[in-house]
């Protein structure tokens, strides 16, 4: 099954981009390349269990079983050891890449209290955009009551747009909501 973003982007959005920007050819035009989901936990170098939790959870939310990320440096003053499990990421690609965004833009991010939008300054100059979450129970997957502690995660946007205004324009016409 195809995912409904990736049509919407075959039919709706290269055009407009080939038309705005003035692309020859359709290679050209900027995609998704990949989604990488990072959830950090700082705690856990005190509860084990945290990180254990951390990593169900973004398991439930991307739908892709998490990679564990260890600290390669001991850190005394954090209590921090190399080797220890700190957190744990995500790199989503293909369709799982586009159902993900589909979801964070039409589910998730409208869930927010407060919304008014992502903010435009969080792009790197390449044209890849990173957004923080501060709290993971915007995500439908996530049954509330079983949460132990809020915790928030990073979403990084890996487009191929050689710059920022094209990278904007391409989340822009995928549904990404921008703060005005």
């Amino acid at each position: 099954m195809k995912p409904r973003l990736l049509d919407r982007y075959k039919s709706e959005v290269v055009p407009k981009l080939s038309e705005e920007f003035g692309y020859k050819n359709v290679h050209q035009v900027p995609r998704l390349e990949k989604i990488v989901v990072n959830m950090g936990v700082g705690e856990g170098t005190q509860n084990p269990k945290l990180v254990e939790k951390a990593t169900e959870e973004l398991g439930l939310i991307t739908g892709q079983k998490p990679a564990v990320r260890r600290a390669r440096k001991s850190i005394a003053n954090f209590k921090l050891r190399a080797g220890q499990a700190i957190g744990c990421a995500v790199t989503l690609r293909g369709p799982r890449m586009w159902e993900f965004f589909d979801r964070l833009v039409s589910v998730s991010l409208p869930r927010v209290r407060d919304f008014k939008g992502v903010p435009t300054k969080a792009f790197d100059g390449r044209g890849n955009y990173s957004l923080g979450i501060r709290e993971q129970i915007i995500f439908p997957e996530i049954d509330y009551d079983s949460v132990e502690k809020i915790s928030g995660l990073n979403v990084t946007v890996v487009t191929t747009a050689p710059n920022d205004a094209e990278g904007r324009a391409l989340l822009t016409h995928l549904g990404m909501p921008f703060r005005r």
